[in-house]
C-alpha cells in the first residue's frame, strides 16, 4: 500500500481528518454505459433536493470549505473537486466523460461529498506521500487548468512535488487509459471515519465492477 503521512500543518488546522488510501489493479476503459446511467440518476435525484446554496452545508462538502479557509484559501474560488461536481449537475450541466476511472472515482465523489483524488501509482516518486498546505510559488499543474496557485491548498507531495488537492489533481501522475495500478485518496476532512470507510467500500464494489479490480483494498490514516 502506498504509504500516506499526515503532516503537523494539516492536523493544526483539521485535527479530525481522516483519510482512506484504495489501491488496486485495475483495466481502464474509455466509457461505460451502465457506469453512466447511476451517473444520471444522481443528477435527477441532487436537482430534486439541493441547490447550489444548500450543496455548500452537506457535511463533507462544509468542512472542506471550513480547512480551505483555515488554510488562507477562498473556497469558491477554488471550490473543492466533490462541490464543482455536483454544482455542475444541479446547474443542468452535464459531467465530462473522461474514462471510465475517472468516471467510477468522480461517482464515489459525488455520491459521499468527499473530493477524491485518482492517481496512476505507477508515477509516485519515492516511497510514499505526505499531505500538506501548498506554499507561495510552489509549481503545480492541475490536470486541464495549466498553472495553479496551490498556497493554502491541501496537497500530497511524493518526492517530486505536488500529485493532488482537493481542487485538482497534477498531469504528472494523472490517470490514463494504459493505468493499472490505481491509487485513490479519500479526504474526510469532516473526521467521520464510518463515512469514509463506506465510500472506499462503495468505491472498491465499483471498481470492481466496471473496471475488473482485482487486489483491491483500502488502509485508513490520520
Amino acid at each position: 500500500m502506498v504509504k500516506v503521512v499526515v503532516s503537523p500543518e494539516i492536523e493544526a488546522v483539521c485535527p479530525g481528518f481522516v483519510g482512506a488510501c484504495v489501491e488496486a489493479e485495475v483495466v481502464n476503459t474509455p466509457f461505460s454505459e451502465e457506469l453512466w446511467q447511476e451517473i444520471d440518476a444522481f443528477s435527477v435525484r441532487y436537482r430534486a433536493e439541493l441547490t447550489t446554496e444548500s450543496l455548500k452545508q452537506l457535511p463533507a462538502i462544509e468542512a472542506t470549505r471550513r480547512v480551505y479557509r483555515a488554510c488562507g484559501k477562498d473556497p469558491s474560488r477554488y471550490r473543492p473537486a466533490s462541490e464543482a461536481l455536483i454544482r455542475r449537475m444541479l446547474q443542468g450541466k452535464e459531467l465530462y466523460r473522461v474514462n471510465t476511472l475517472v468516471d467510477v472515482i468522480n461517482l464515489a465523489s459525488i455520491k459521499f461529498g468527499y473530493s477524491i483524488g485518482g492517481f496512476d501509482a505507477a508515477k509516485f516518486v519515492g516511497d510514499g506521500l505526505t499531505l500538506g498546505i501548498g506554499r507561495a510559488g510552489e509549481p503545480y499543474e492541475g490536470i486541464g487548468r495549466g498553472t495553479l496557485n496551490i498556497e493554502g491548498l491541501p496537497v500530497y507531495r511524493d518526492a517530486e512535488g505536488g500529485v493532488g488537492t482537493p481542487t485538482s489533481d497534477h498531469e504528472r501522475t494523472k490517470i490514463t487509459l494504459s493505468t493499472t495500478h490505481l491509487a485513490v485518496l479519500i479526504n474526510g476532512y469532516d473526521g467521520c471515519e464510518e463515512q469514509v470507510r463506506a465510500n472506499a467500500v462503495f468505491l472498491i464494489d465499483r471498481l470492481q465492477k466496471y473496471c475488473g479490480a482485482v487486489g483491491a483494498s483500502y488502509a485508513i490514516y490520520r
